[in-house]
């Protein structure tokens, strides 16, 4: 593959494009296991769906040269926003939200599929991730995204991380939750849709769960665990990456069965450590 890495530009970027979620993913990742809010990637990556098969169908049936990624970003900013005003709405009951807005999100895409005459190869890549998916244009919207990413959480980081553990006190104490929390779910959605190049919509939530779940049981601290999240999103990544391009099969099953054997493993050395 290093070969074709320099031959090629589209691997080059699907590579690097990798690198970058592999950081990202799991970074607020973590922020988003600790909140207990795990289901809302699988949520938003349903309305990315959406989005992408919007965008599908406008360019198969209209012409318009909307751009999947661009309208499944816009679907999943507007979905994120829409989770949001729910929370406010159901203050009790504040996870159903989460459930809501994935039910219209898989509503809204089997409708904009059918309407496009249904699956073609473009929706299918959306779907299980691709290594020749990345162009040159969307590498850097997504450097960008992963920029804007890391200097929000380092610039918010104690705000994120008190929101995180205890909302009712970063409440009291004047914090403005609501606008952070927005904040944090928008940011959420832009990466969501931008790893469903390389993840695919179905298992991105995966890269942003299962890297954390294999670090807290190796852990010691918050910002230990948020480390070794993206060292393991990266060799998940990495490691995925090459199989699936050796293997001519999608990158996002390769990248999550090693996810999942890094959380077998974590789990396998945890339980030694507690025995010994």
């Amino acid at each position: 593959m290093l070969a074709d890495f320099f031959q090629y530009d589209f691997l080059r970027y699907t590579f690097l494009t990798g690198l970058l979620i592999g950081v990202i993913a799991p970074l607020l990742g973590t922020f988003i296991v600790v909140r207990r809010l795990s289901l809302i990637a699988d949520a938003l990556s349903h309305v990315t769906l959406a989005g992408i098969a919007f965008g599908l169908m406008a360019e198969k049936k209209f012409g318009l040269m909307i751009g999947p990624l661009y309208s499944g970003m816009a679907f999943s900013v507007l979905g994120s926003i829409l989770i949001e005003k729910l929370r406010s709405v159901y203050k009790a009951y504040q996870e159903l939200a989460i459930p809501i807005i994935l039910s219209g999100g898989v509503g809204l895409s089997v409708i904009f599929i059918s309407v496009a005459d249904g699956f073609n190869t473009d929706l299918f890549n959306y779907l299980f991730g691709s290594v020749s998916a990345v162009s040159q244009n969307d590498f850097l919207m997504i450097l960008a995204i992963a920029i804007f990413v890391i200097l929000v959480v380092v610039l918010f980081y104690k705000e994120l991380f008190t929101l995180s553990f205890d909302e009712e006190h970063a409440t009291i104490s004047g914090l403005h939750s609501k606008r952070i929390h927005l904040l944090f779910i928008v940011l959420t959605a832009l990466v969501i849709a931008a790893s469903i190049r390389i993840v695919g919509v179905l298992l991105v939530s995966a890269l942003m769960t299962l890297p954390v779940a294999a670090s807290m049981r190796l852990a010691k601290g918050f910002k230990q665990m948020m480390l070794l999240s993206i060292l393991f999103g990266e060799l998940s990544v990495i490691i995925g990456l090459i199989s699936g391009y050796y293997l001519s099969i999608p990158p996002g099953g390769t990248i999550v069965m090693v996810s999942i054997i890094i959380l077998l493993i974590a789990i396998g050395i945890k339980r030694i450590k507690i025995r010994v």
